[in-house]
């Protein structure tokens, strides 16, 4: 179907509804999560309503119909990552638990002291904090390759990493701080050669290009549903069976066991190995009218929507001169970080947030790369496919404004 800007903006109720500071709300935060469409509002305000009951313990209707409408969750989103096997999909808290968990389990059952995890310099805290935790618990070894100056994975360093006895590579498809695609399948490939398994961060793919996992065919991967227009406080581990079978559990209680005895505890299948607890399930049920919607549009036209509105940012900012861009490579998200000379980047959000603008400032979770830039932070406008272009001219002059208030 055809791309309309103002008819997918209709959906979301929070764009025409809420105003800061008296302003019309500007909404260029999306890095940090999406607004939602009505349709997920209303999900979990039914189920809340009309079927409010835990899922997979009980016989009677309520329970029966949460379960199914939970599970449905779990076969649509299969269906949409390039039909794969529902059971290695595992409910999580957000991308951050389903590294966690990775990080727990996967080096109990495959990994042995001596053994290196390869990192990049380009990491979220959360692709960095668990890895380290991991190499102080089994006495495993961290490597990490650099970024060059364009924001970029320095692939000429990757060989030689490589040789240091890496076992395993974590790393994230597009970059939260700087927006750069980075070259996942190459890193794939390398993996592959040296018989090392990989997990992919995909939280900043996932709501701007259609993911086929089959395709892709990591060994883990990690996203969150709030960064598709869905609700907060669930993400998604997906991993090949073979590996999950093996992987101890992460988190131990209800659900995930199939006996108990003050003697022994035997494990649930998958994916309930892993689902410790009452999951969200409000959340995972309104999941679907989130893949509902993103299935009524055209990912790679909203993606061609959203590029416009980046190089109509970058364009109009360039012309300040005092800004100062991070994160320039040719290939990117909708994702613009820049700061003004000499300016911190608080002053510079509080400014725009008086006119009614959300953006993020700050080190994004990302110090090492604030460290590498040698900043202390870093203020980023990330556009969605809601995003106007009259919203971008918008916020060209406000920063022109605010450059005229701090830097004269």
């Amino acid at each position: 179907m055809d791309f309309d800007v103002n008819l997918i903006r209709q959906q979301f109720p929070i764009l025409s509804e809420a105003t800061v500071h008296g302003k019309p709300l500007v909404y260029f935060d999306n890095a940090a999560t999406t607004q939602k469409p009505q349709s997920v509002i209303d999900a979990i305000s039914h189920y809340y309503r009309t079927e409010n009951a835990n899922v997979h313990r009980g016989v009677h209707d309520l329970s029966q119909r949460a379960t199914q409408n939970f599970e449905n969750t779990r076969n649509e989103l299969a269906r949409y990552l390039g039909n794969i096997d529902p059971k290695t999909i595992i409910f999580t808290k957000g991308t951050t638990e389903s590294i966690n968990l990775v990080a727990h389990s996967y080096p109990m059952a495959f990994l042995k002291p001596g053994d290196s995890i390869l990192i990049t310099e380009m990491e979220h805290h959360a692709n960095i904090v668990p890895w380290q935790m991991a190499c102080e618990r089994h006495g495993l070894n961290l490597k990490v390759l650099p970024i060059n100056e364009k924001g970029e994975w320095d692939l000429d360093f990757l060989p030689k990493l490589l040789e240091e006895n890496v076992k395993f590579i974590a790393c994230s498809w597009v970059s939260n701080a700087l927006g750069t695609i980075n070259p996942i399948q190459t890193m794939i490939d390398a993996a592959r050669k040296i018989g090392a398994k990989i997990l992919v961060d995909g939280a900043q793919a996932v709501g701007h290009f259609k993911v086929d996992l089959k395709s892709l065919d990591a060994d883990f991967f990690v996203f969150s549903a709030h960064k598709m227009f869905g609700p907060t406080g669930l993400g998604f581990l997906v991993g090949k069976e073979e590996l999950l079978q093996q992987m101890p559990p992460y988190q131990t209680g209800g659900e995930m066991i199939q006996e108990v005895t003050f003697e022994k505890t035997t494990f649930n299948g998958l994916p309930f190995k892993f689902e410790t607890g009452t999951p969200a399930i409000a959340e995972v049920i309104a999941f679907q009218k989130s893949l509902q919607f993103l299935n009524t549009i055209s990912l790679e036209k909203a993606h061609q929507h959203e590029s416009l509105l980046l190089k109509r940012a970058t364009d109009g900012l360039n012309e300040i001169p005092e800004i100062v861009f991070f994160g320039t490579s040719d290939q990117k998200v909708s994702v613009l970080s820049f700061n003004l000379k000499g300016v911190h980047p608080f002053d510079v959000g509080t400014i725009l947030d008086q006119r009614g603008i959300a953006i993020r400032t700050g080190h994004h979770c990302t110090q090492p790369i604030m460290q590498k830039f040698k900043v202390h932070g870093m203020c980023r406008a990330s556009f969605s496919l809601y995003n106007t272009i009259e919203e971008v001219d918008f916020f060209i002059e406000s920063v022109r404004k605010a450059a005229k208030m701090l830097c004269s």
